[in-house]
């Protein structure tokens, strides 16, 4: 921070200010020229991004090819630019990592933290002693005065091991690996090693600091960091509550919160022992996730930074390489010798921790590579250490062009093994009953409007209770773009089947869903993201699909189209919602449910201990029948719900049915009906018994028989259950066509969702309890 105090503009031409904003912009066009070109020769979308051509437009633009022209060095490259271009850059870096921290996915980190520092530690050891033990050859040649050879020592081995996490979680998203978990533990495994690299580089600084090594420095800056973080955090929560009518925030509102983030960090860095990074990382995962505030703050950081910031940011560290000087031999030499171990030495130390986690060894080359993308706290050490020890530019020089080769070879070598290995990288749906049950559900539920909204973030409450079986939820806006229609008539004068209240329900859509949302965050600390879709009624499937795929769900939710009206029957409403859902269920990337919001029943209460909620999963047989048994598991877990499996089975069949003992507490011994009718029925009775026995033999969860003869016998008792329970969970029903379901309606009104699920949606099904129809994933048809 020291260079801000310069400001006076010298015997230059231009003013430095101006010199500047020209090459950060020259840097920007360079960039998306480039990308531009690289594109129409048909290289795959990831390979031209950030990470690849800023940085070849700060080569272009920097000392490597335009600054040699002389005048265009004399009158746009003035070295006192320099100075304003760092503190741009401190800014920069500010921004980038608080916005990291804003993004970061905490509960993810929480419990995958062990893995994460494995392999961000196992991938640094090797480098670190790699570099340590070429470290005096490197400080014999490259530099000219022999002193301070244990600071040249740290500095070499802390540039090679490091790992810039802005960079790896940028590539990341744009090879659209963020929300896998290969993409989240690498993120995780960078933030790691990169934080470690800082407070060990922030040490170093404070040895090499003139003034000593101030112990209390550290502790001051510490608890200045926690102190302004939970200033932030309550001033965020109390601009909430002022201003319960936007959807976001006014400049005038955000811009002094964020004004004293960039403040803050800059006092701990001017003043303090640590580093501006870790203290903008800290008050970003700080930082409340839910309400306006945070919404806002992301909405305006996240198109700036990753649109303008981040390109200038790792664009200067191009334009600061000079590769005229790798054409001398000794500095090629000494470039291709520490990119040789940088490289190796991550790739090494990554695969000897994958192995050791069982991660796969492609999984892990990639990983290393990853790791190996370089560009941000080592050109921060690099350039506090050339300002403070008397050292040539030599050795500089040559690890800024190893850092820029660093990121230009490993990013386009992990583009390539991506791109080319889509079934290692790529998104593969597996059905709920083949996923282990403590494997992270991934839920993507969508709304239309604010009155779907209520009903859906409860289901995601129930089903997120359970520490022990991780969920990561998404609701997602849909805004269907419909033409307008014109009419000459009157509105009395209009069919009944033109009026709806579904059209005018809800003004303001987004500010209603957004409140409810946030309330719901509030009040049960379940975090909830949140993402928009605004397509025309033809197309909006595809992009339903597309978010599902992007977002690698396990299951998407849909809203039924009908919605029950205050006397209690039920209206249909927009038809273009059931044409999605048609469409939806049949292209969908993963498991498909279809939420019967009859709101007025309990189950729109959130279930605590004062009040139990009774939950029913009805179990004919089936794919879809073992998929909706595998979701009732994660409500089993709730504390405030009684979860009962209630399997049906054809009485005329009883006499020849197998029995298999399941033992309970040792002694006892419960025989469960088992009827053998093929191949399928053989796996429903083996994941009957695997459920029986993890979850009804403990007590979490009820489970009775039912013997039907015929499906009137059937539409009786599911009648008689109606009163008992606030949600069923029901299969689709591929297989249907038993005697026990067979006419058990007498028409049809909703075939999408099978004879059992059409029969507790229809209008004729008098009850307050909603329905959740599953659907396996399957394979999409034309």
């Amino acid at each position: 921070m020291d260079v801000t105090e310069r400001v006076l503009c010298g015997d230059d031409i231009f003013n430095p200010v101006l010199s500047m904003g020209l090459q950060a912009s020259l840097i920007l066009s360079v960039s998306h020229l480039l990308q531009i070109v690289v594109k129409s020769v048909g290289i795959p979308s990831p390979i031209p991004q950030i990470t690849v051509i800023v940085k070849q437009a700060g080569l272009i633009i920097g000392h490597s090819l335009l600054s040699k022209i002389k005048l265009l060095e004399k009158y746009f490259f003035h070295t006192a630019s320099a100075d304003y271009y760092n503190v741009l850059a401190f800014f920069g870096r500010t921004c980038v990592v608080f916005l990291i921290g804003l993004e970061l996915d905490i509960s993810y980190l929480k419990r995958h933290l062990r893995s994460a520092s494995i392999i961000a530690f196992a991938s640094a050891l090797p480098c670190m002693i790699l570099s340590g033990g070429l470290s005096y050859f490197y400080f014999q040649h490259f530099t000219t005065e022999n002193k301070h050879f244990a600071t040249f020592l740290f500095v070499f081995m802390l540039a090679v091991a490091n790992s810039a996490s802005p960079l790896v979680i940028r590539f990341i998203a744009d090879l659209r690996l963020g929300t896998s978990d290969f993409g989240r533990l690498a993120t995780c495994s960078s933030l790691v090693n990169d934080i470690t690299i800082i407070l060990i580089g922030a040490v170093l600084m404070k040895i090499t600091d003139p003034e000593g090594f101030k112990w209390y420095a550290w502790l001051w800056s510490l608890l200045f960091t926690g102190l302004i973080s939970f200033a932030v955090r309550r001033i965020a929560i109390l601009i909430n509550r002022l201003n319960p009518e936007y959807q976001y925030l006014r400049n005038h509102q955000i811009v002094p919160l964020f004004l004293l983030v960039l403040l803050s960090a800059s006092f701990v860095d001017k003043w303090g022992a640590a580093n501006s990074i870790v203290t903008a990382l800290i008050i970003g995962v700080a930082f409340p996730r839910e309400g306006k505030t945070a919404r806002t703050m992301y909405h305006k950081l996240s198109f700036a930074v990753y649109t303008f910031v981040l390109p200038v940011y790792f664009g200067y560290t191009g334009f600061q390489a000079n590769f005229g000087d790798a054409i001398i031999l000794k500095n090629f030499i000494g470039c291709i010798v520490v990119l040789l171990l940088s490289i190796g030495g991550k790739i090494l130390g990554t695969l000897v921790a994958c192995h050791r986690l069982k991660i796969p060894t492609k999984e892990g080359i990639v990983l290393g590579l990853l790791l190996n993308l370089k560009g941000h706290s080592d050109v921060l050490i690099l350039g506090v250490v050339r300002a403070r020890v008397d050292w040539n530019d030599r050795f500089v020089e040559m690890m800024l062009i190893t850092i820029v080769l660093n990121t230009l070879l490993s990013g386009i070598a992990v583009a390539y093994m991506v791109i080319n290995d889509s079934n290692t990288f790529g998104y593969k749906a597996m059905p709920l009953e083949q996923q282990n049950a403590e494997t992270e559900l991934r839920l993507l539920a969508c709304v239309y409007g604010s009155r779907h909204v209520p009903t859906m973030v409860k289901l995601i409450g129930w089903l997120s209770w359970s520490k022990d079986l991780p969920v990561c939820a998404y609701l997602l806006h849909l805004v269907e773009l419909i033409p307008k229609k014109r009419t000459s008539k009157m509105y009395n004068q209009l069919e009944d089947d033109e009026l709806s209240d579904d059209e005018a329900y809800g003004r303001n859509d987004a500010v209603e869903i957004n409140d409810t949302l946030d309330a719901f965050i509030a009040e049960h600390r379940i975090f909830i993201r949140q993402m928009k879709i605004v397509a025309s009624v033809s197309r909006i499937f595809e992009d339903i699909c597309e978010a599902a795929e992007d977002l690698r769900a396990s299951i998407l939710i849909l809203p039924f189209h009908k919605h029950q009206r205050i006397d209690g029957k039920m209206e249909s409403g927009r038809e273009s919602i059931r044409s999605t859902n048609h469409r939806v269920l049949r292209h969908a990337p993963c498991t498909v449910a279809v939420l019967i919001d009859r709101g007025l029943g309990g189950f729109s209460r959130v279930p605590d201990m004062n009040s139990m909620q009774h939950v029913a999963t009805l179990f004919f047989g089936g794919p879809d029948d073992r998929e909706a048994l595998s979701l009732s598991t994660h409500i089993a877990m709730h504390l405030g719900t009684n979860l009962a499996v209630i399997r049906f089975v054809q009485a005329s069949e009883r006499d020849n049915q197998e029995r298999i003992n399941i033992s309970l507490n040792g002694n006892e011994q419960v025989l469960m009906a088992m009827p053998s009718r093929g191949a399928e029925d053989d796996v429903d009775n083996a994941f009957l018994e695997e459920f029986y026995n993890r979850y009804v033999t403990s007590g979490q969860v009820a489970y009775m028989e039912k013997h039907m003869k015929d499906g009137a016998q059937t539409a009786a008792a599911l009648r008689d259950l109606v009163d008992m329970y606030q949600l069923f969970i029901v299969g689709n029903g591929g297989r249907r066509n038993t005697t026990i379901t067979t006419g058990i309606s007498d028409w049809e009104e909703c075939p999408e969702l099978g004879n059992v699920g059409d029969l507790l949606a229809s209008s004729e099904f008098d009850s307050s309890c909603s329905v959740l129809v599953i659907q396996q994933y399957r394979p999409p048809t034309d």
